[in-house]
Formats: structure tokens, sequence, C-alpha cells
């Protein structure tokens, strides 16, 4: 048995959608015919008094119309026009019953008075006739600037809607979802296998992509996954390329987009794309929404809001906060969110039942280095001297953003210098170039100049040489790079906490640099700016924030929630602040004594180091132990690091 066919709509067949450009050619299409119109209809040449008084008293004129009071219209005999005066300003539409010129003759009552004058004294046998006339065409060009202006707000506000060169009703999609979207067309090919490192997190965010996996498995005994989860870390440490691998691995509709998306001129608009953007999510669950950035709109309410300017800011994250905490548990929608900025979040979207999770991307250690360069060498012509567990321990500190931007800094490195693979020298010359700037070997300074600056970094090797805690020294320039003259490289070592000790040794360091110049030449320079800030900032932390101070005590005045109001009002009185000031003062020069007294013992070999900087202009490591020998409390079975020449991120620098 057959059965009745229904007529049903092909789906192939787009429906045409009215274009608002072709009001736009339609405009056009008026303003060429109205032109093309006119230089058919009106007289092709205006004439001058002169001119017209000529014409006059030839007797060639057939008539004249007076225009609406305004332009006379001159009509030529038949015999006149022939004349080739005449006949050179005929156009191809030119008819007998079409003006050949047209006269603005000004005052309507003189310029009668004068046709009738002309009448009498030469015998003229033309007609004078007055007429109105409307035209259509001008009445719609006096509405022309609103029609274009019309048209422009129209452009303005499909390009702030996103809005193609397709319909109209694109106009109001403004308050829609902004929001990429990664599905079955168009998949997120990223995976854990492209994430080098993170493995903590990746531990954290597997969970959510074994439950959109098979979701069945955790509701069927009751679970609950965490609604949200937020990635927590300094820039450039993955976080974006964390969330993309979970869609990729879950495989799973991916909505993307950043916290600034929602922020729009219009009022509601923020709110209403919050609303469409976990609508769209919904119908396509289960399904991961991504908010990068999401302190754009995350911030705490109600905090320094003087002129009412964060209202809008505000209802767009109320909306939020509402559609987070509205899901069902049979949605599996989760929402992922990256910041570096969690200090700063309202703490109604870090409670539980919103962003359940807080996953902290840490900068990488020394294995986790190594897998993140392993990625980024992939495409690099590599030289076999190359090596990558050597580079991972000259670059602690560097995020995945940074071992990125130095593999591809060594690759232009080594094209500029022409060469067909990149070096392991090209590295060092990449962190160099990273970490220290430009080198500017034709920057102009002086003898007496230069010579400041050896013994300046000569007291920063010869203290960090002496100290037992201060970071181990890698290299020592005089060469300007960047803002800096000259430059001392330090591998530190990789702490999770810091002692006093080691705090006090790293200040007597900083500086020796100063403690040479006055050491050497009883007067110090400015070019220790960088290292009494960086000084004073660890002064500071010791005696206020870390509790490291005998006379403070056991107090701290450092608030990690961000909610506190300290950069209004102090949190101590006026006497403790008294006290404050003279710790740090007293801490600081302290330490400035220690490194006078280290020097002055070592003087002989400070000056030695100072004169081979002043001949090589960069040293290095051997050269340290050749003028020193052996770090005094170095043991004998003790490994020291490879003596190559290396460069690392932490530096002491001598400011322009």
């Amino acid at each position: 048995m057959s059965k009745e066919k229904k007529n049903t709509p092909n789906k192939n067949i787009k429906t045409p959608k009215f274009n608002f450009y072709w009001i736009y050619g339609i405009v056009l299409v008026l303003f060429i015919g109205y032109q093309f119109f006119s230089a058919g209809t009106t007289s092709t040449k205006n004439l001058s008094q002169n001119e017209f008084k000529t014409i006059l008293t030839d007797n060639d004129i057939k008539s004249v119309v007076i225009v609406n009071r305004d332009v006379a219209e001159i009509y030529i005999k038949p015999e006149a026009s022939e004349k080739e005066k005449h006949k050179k300003n005929k156009t191809t539409f030119y008819t007998e019953k079409t003006p050949l010129y047209y006269y603005d003759f000004g005052d309507l009552q003189n310029f009668e008075k004068e046709l009738e004058t002309e009448k009498e004294n030469n015998s003229l046998d033309f007609d004078v006739t007055n007429t109105e006339k409307t035209n259509i065409l001008d009445q719609l060009f006096i509405y022309l600037p609103f029609i274009f202006l019309i048209g422009l707000w129209i452009y303005f506000m499909r390009r702030m809607s996103g809005g193609g060169s397709g319909g109209g009703g694109q106009i109001f999609s403004i308050g829609k979802s902004k929001a990429k979207l990664f599905d079955q067309d168009q998949k997120v090919k990223t995976s854990f296998k492209d994430v080098a490192g993170l493995e903590g997190a990746k531990e954290e965010v597997q969970e959510i992509v074994d439950f959109l996996k098979s979701p069945e498995k955790y509701t069927s005994l009751g679970g609950k996954i965490p609604k949200g989860a937020l990635l927590v870390g300094p820039p450039g440490t993955g976080k974006t390329l964390l969330a993309k691998a979970v869609a990729g691995e879950a495989g799973v509709p991916f909505f993307s987009l950043s916290g600034s998306d929602f922020v729009e001129m219009f009022v509601g608009v923020g709110a209403s794309r919050v609303r469409d953007l976990f609508k769209q999510a919904q119908q396509k669950s289960p399904s991961i929404i991504f908010i990068d950035e999401i302190d754009a709109i995350g911030r705490s309410r109600g905090k320094n809001n003087m002129t009412g300017g964060n209202d809008e800011r505000e209802n767009t994250l109320n909306q939020l906060l509402t559609e987070m905490d509205g899901f069902g548990t049979d949605t599996n929608v989760i929402v992922l969110a990256a910041t570096n900025r969690a200090d700063v979040l309202d703490k109604a979207l870090m409670r539980a039942g919103r962003f359940d999770r807080q996953i902290y991307v840490d900068l990488p250690d020394l294995n986790e280095r190594a897998e993140i360069f392993k990625v980024h060498l992939k495409p690099i012509k590599l030289d076999k001297d190359a090596d990558i567990e050597f580079l991972s321990q000259q670059t602690p500190g560097f995020s995945g953003a940074d071992i990125a931007n130095l593999c591809n800094e060594a690759a232009l490195i080594a094209a500029r210098k022409g060469k067909k693979s990149v070096h392991h020298q090209d590295f060092l010359d990449a962190v160099d170039r990273i970490v220290g700037g430009l080198e500017k070997k034709n920057k102009i300074i002086s003898s007496k100049e230069k010579e400041t600056i050896a013994y300046h970094e000569a007291g920063h090797a010869t203290a960090s040489w002496m100290l037992e805690h201060a970071a181990p020294l890698v290299k020592v320039t005089i060469v300007p790079r960047g803002q800096s003259l000259g430059a001392a490289w330090y591998l530190p070592e990789e702490r999770q906490i810091v002692q006093a000790e080691q705090m006090l040794d790293e200040m007597c360091a900083t500086l020796a640099g100063r403690a040479a110049e006055k050491l050497m030449f009883n007067k110090i320079s400015t070019g220790a700016l960088n290292d009494l800030e960086k000084v004073m900032r660890q002064a500071k932390a010791m005696v206020t924030v870390y509790g490291l101070n005998d006379k403070i005590g056991n107090l701290t005045y450092y608030d990690s929630s961000g909610q506190s109001d300290y950069n209004f009002t102090k949190p101590y009185s006026e006497q403790t602040a008294q006290v404050i000031d003279k710790e740090i003062s007293d801490l600081v020069e302290s330490q400035y004594q220690r490194a006078i007294k280290i020097l002055d013992d070592n003087k002989d070999k400070l000056i030695t180091l100072a004169k081979h900087l002043l001949e090589k202009e960069v040293i290095f490591k051997n050269d340290l132990e050749r003028i020193f020998g052996k770090r005094p409390f170095e043991k004998e079975d003790e490994q020291v690091i490879d003596k190559k020449e290396n460069t690392s991120e932490n530096s002491t620098e001598t400011v322009e």
C-alpha cells in the first residue's frame, strides 16, 4: 500500500531575507537618476549677467519663464539655436521645448523692469511668463540626509549585533549571546596530549570529562558533578588551553567567550546575553560553557561604586549568579571559567553550588618545563647540541607562554644569523633577549661610567658568591640591554617557602652593587634604583606581611582576600607605623653595612673581577671560580651546576 506523500518544505531552499543594503542601492539609483534627468531636462549652462545681456540684445530669446520667482529659464528661437555660440551648448536631449540656458537674476522686480526696458528700447519680441514647479525628486532629496542618518544607524546597529549582510531581523540580536560554538561541525581538536605539564590540574578536570562522557555513572549513585570549576593561575600558564582540552576530550558542544563579551553600552544587554547563553547551552546539553577572564564581570559588588557606573556590570553578574544557581541536576551543563584575579571575584560567585571547585594552574616546575619545551620544539629544526633538560634548568619562573616565546625567539635569532638549524647558544641568546632586553653595543658610555658599572656588577657577583643563601651567579655583563646599563644573572633555587636568612642574604647581595660604589669611589650613583626598589619591597614584606621582625612580632597586615580597604586606611596605629618605618630602615641599613664588610674583606678579588669585566665585558661562573675559588660553604661532594655559558630569569640590574 502506497502512502500519501505530504508536502514538506525543502530545507535546502533558503528563504530570501530582506536586505537593508537594498535601501542604500535604491537611494543611490535615485540620486544618479536625478542627476541624469536633470542633465537632460534642465538648462545646461548658467548665464552670467553679460552673457544674458548679449543674448538679449541679439534678439535670440524666444521666451523667458520665471520659475518659482527664483530663476529664469531661457528658451532660444529655432533659427537662433543654429548659431555657433548656441549650438555648442546643446545637449543630447535638447529640444525646442527645453530651455537651453538658465539665469539666476537675483531680485525679481529689477529683473522684470530690466526685461520691459530692453523690449521697448530694442523692439524685442519674447514672452515673459511666471510659473510654479514642484519636482518630486527635489522634494525627495530634501529628506535625503534623514534617510542617510537612518541607514547609518541601521548599519552600526547591525555591526554591534554581529549581523552580516543578511536580514534586517538581526538588528534585534544585540541581546543574543556572542559565544563561539564548537560542536560536531566544528570540533575542538585540542586534547590532554597537547597540554604539557599541569598534571595536578588535568587530574581535577578529568572527573568533569568522565561525567560528560558517562553521566549515569555518577547520577545513579545520587552524586552530583560540580556545576562550575574556576581555573586560577598566573598569566600564560595554560588555563584557556586546559579548558579547550576538556572540551576536546569530552566531545561535547563547547561555548567559548570572554567576560568582556557581556559588556555593552546599552542597558540590559549583558544580562540578556547571559540568559541567551545558558538557554543555548541547555538546548545542546551535555555541554560546556567557558568564560575567559571572568573578572571582567565577576568583580565584587558594591565596592568603589562612587558614581553608579558599575550598575550594568553588576546586573550582568546578578543574572550570571541566577542562571548558575538555576541549573537542575539533569541539565549536564558545566561552567568553566578562567582568571588570574580570583581575589577580586564576588563571594556569591565563589560559593558552593556555583563554582564549587577552584583549580589552581601554577607555574611549571622543572620537569613540567621540560615537557613544555618538547611540545613547542616540535616544529623547530633543532641542532644536535640543543639540550632540553639544561634549558628547563635555566628558565625558573617561566610560564608556558614564556617558553613558547623563548622557542620562537631562538628560531628568529638563528634565522637572522643565517643558520640552517637552531643551536643551543641561540636559546641562551633568546633568554638574554627576553629577560634583559636587546643588546645595545653602540650606546655611548664614558670610561668613568663604564668603570662604575663594572664595580657595581662585580659587587653583586662577589657578595652572591660569598653568601650561602644567595642565588648562584651565572653571568655578569656590562653591555647595555634594554633600559639597564649592566646586569647579573642568577640561577635561583626553586623554593616553596623562604626563610628569613635566605631573604637577608638576597637583600645583602642586591645592595652589594651600591656598596661597591661606596667602597671604591666613596660616591654613590643613581644606577642602583632597581636594587633599592627590590630591597625595599623585600624588607617591607618581612616586617608587615610575613611576621619575620621581632619588634612587630607575629602579626601580618596583609589581606589575601582583597576585601579590606587598606588602600585608604592603615590597619595599624601611628605608633606602629613609626615602628614599621624604623624596622624597615634598620633592616636595609644593616644589610648594606654587611655588604660593605664582605666586599672590604675581599677587596683585592673585587678589583680583579672588575678589571676582568672591563676587559671582557661579559664573565661567567668559571671566571668567578678562578678568581675566588670554591664557594666557602660548599661541600666537597656537592655537585655544582653545569658551567656552560647560561642565563636565567632573575637578575640584578643597573638602571639608567
